[in-house]
């Protein structure tokens, strides 16, 4: 029996690892309020453990890391702030994300057009995200070709079962229609 449950795991992080895989990710939060003109820039933090998808090259529950900055700014300053989290393979891209993002915010000609923004940075000292495990782990991982295939079986089988009951039920109200 433990051997049966040892395989199994074993094929269900095969199949997580090969959609998904656990990679270092720089990433950064910025943060805006549609309530006042004040936007918040976290530092470009590194993290080591966040799950990336491997055909997309996107990070998995990247809202929960915006969640996080969100939960940090309520408790520490002001709730109700519009939070995103920008996040790269490379430290390099990275960098050219921030620029650009900071520049538009701070740059003379954007003011002129947007008006005027505080603009406030926190720094990893004050605000650090963590990594996040995806909800695909926790709650329902993939499931294999033979169990997709037993799965889709299934419903066909309990589909035809029930259109039969169906097909019976007129059957049995046709003979009692003519009975009357």
């Amino acid at each position: 029996m433990s051997t049966l449950v040892a395989i199994l795991s074993w094929m269900t992080t095969e199949t997580i690892s090969a959609k998904s895989k656990v990679q270092k990710v720089y990433l950064f939060g910025f943060a805006a309020s549609f309530n006042d003109s004040t936007v918040y820039f976290t530092d470009i933090q590194e993290i080591d453990s966040a799950w990336v998808d491997d055909k997309t090259h996107f990070l998995h529950d990247r809202d929960q890391y915006s969640y996080q900055l969100r939960d940090y700014l309520a408790e520490k300053f002001e709730p109700n702030r519009t939070c995103i989290t920008t996040f790269a393979l490379s430290r390099k891209d990275i960098e050219k994300k921030y620029v650009k993002m900071k520049e538009r915010y701070t740059r003379e000609k954007y003011a002129k057009k947007h008006g005027r923004f505080s603009v406030k940075y926190l720094t990893a000292a004050d605000f650090r995200y963590t990594a996040v495990t995806p909800t695909f782990i926790d709650d329902e991982t993939p499931l294999t070709k033979q169990e997709r295939k037993a799965k889709k079986k299934a419903a066909k089988e309990a589909a035809k079962a029930k259109k039969a009951e169906a097909a019976e039920k007129r059957k049995v109200e046709r003979a009692l229609e003519k009975k009357k």
